[in-house]
């Protein structure tokens, strides 16, 4: 019998061979959802050999990696030399799914082209400015720009390839303009932009349905079904209690003699990068779905418990609470995860378990 929790573990190099860089984590996964930007980095953390909080917020300032609304719509990590053609594949999409919410604030084209024209100018030159900076060049121009209306015109403006991240200033958020901060990058259109997409899944989601394909992309299911046949040659699937999962075919993970444990993130891609991911975890588990799953402990692909943190002005406070008693292995595996944490923020972890 397939475990699927254990090919998702190692396909997303959660386990098994860790990714060499930031970037190379970003590109083979295709996207890293990352509206909470601390968790998202974390979720890279876990992915890439050696690497520390510094290091990806470092990456993210140098603009190797970029933070924007390119799936669902929701806020995700992409390379610059993805941003493109990911973001003409998805746009139209998303757009669609906002089209309700725009029309309810007073949004249209004509006034999308002159918050557009805004903020290229105030953009212009390599400036990096925050939203609500930009909010307040929109109100100069007359523009009521403010609370979700200034949302929707900056992810309109996303979504039109006109802005993307800026590094952050202290804790800010900042934009930039995309043909002053992405280099061009691969043209890829139409049918090769899915099936690309579709492969960029696969591989470092698989297994997975069409369902959770079309989940993660934010493409209708017929598009899915679009991708995954001009992929056929390299797809393999399998069929478990009469769904079809499919996957890159790929070596199979040896399974760890000892029990190893992952402090996950809130909206890591090993959950919300799937429809349902009652196939990634123990069978029999109730767990709720979505969004109200809190930060997971992770077992052998089973959640044990959840996690938060506390940071102090020299070290970490993790407390961890266990929805079930755990073997002297488990909990040391915990405690070792703990300690990983601890060195990715560069800090001593004090943990608690209860």
């Amino acid at each position: 019998m397939w475990n699927i929790a254990a090919l998702r573990l190692y396909n997303q190099r959660l386990e098994g061979e860790k990714f060499a860089s930031t970037e190379a984590a970003v590109a083979t996964l295709g996207a890293v959802q990352a509206q909470e930007y601390p968790g998202a980095k974390w979720a890279l953390g876990l992915r890439v050999a050696g690497v520390t909080d510094a290091d990806i917020a470092q990456a993210f300032d140098a603009g190797h990696i970029l933070r924007t609304h390119s799936l669902r719509p929701t806020w995700h990590f992409v390379t610059p030399a993805d941003l493109r053609w990911i973001m003409r594949l998805t746009a139209p999409r998303v757009q669609k799914l906002n089209a309700y919410y725009y029309r309810q604030l007073g949004l249209d084209a004509a006034l999308f082209a002159r918050c557009n024209d805004v903020i290229a100018r105030a953009l212009a030159g390599g400036h990096f400015l925050t939203r609500k900076e930009l909010g307040a060049r929109l109100a100069e121009a007359g523009i009521a720009a403010s609370g979700l209306r200034l949302t929707s015109i900056m992810m309109n403006a996303e979504l039109a390839l006109l802005v993307c991240s800026g590094p952050l200033r202290g804790k800010q958020h900042t934009y930039a303009l995309v043909d002053e901060r992405v280099p061009a990058g691969r043209t890829l259109d139409g049918a090769e932009a899915l099936a690309e997409l579709a492969r960029r899944y696969f591989t470092g989601h698989g297994p997975a349905t069409l369902r959770d394909f079309s989940w993660w992309s934010g493409l209708t299911l017929a598009d899915a079904q679009a991708g995954v046949a001009m992929l056929s040659a390299q797809l393999d699937q399998a069929e478990i209690d009469g769904q079809t999962y499919w996957f890159l075919a790929n070596e199979t993970p040896t399974p760890d003699t000892m029990p190893v444990a992952h402090l996950l993130p809130l909206f890591d891609e090993y959950f919300v990068g799937y429809a349902s991911f009652g196939k990634a975890i123990s069978a029999g588990q109730a767990v709720a779905q979505g969004y109200s799953l809190d930060a997971p402990v992770v077992l052998a692909g089973e959640i044990v418990g959840r996690w938060r943190r506390t940071l102090k002005q020299r070290a970490v406070a993790l407390h961890i609470t266990l929805q079930r008693p755990v073997s002297a292995d488990e909990r040391a595996a915990i405690e070792a995860a703990a300690e990983r944490y601890g060195a990715f923020l560069g800090l001593p972890a004090q943990l608690s378990i209860g």
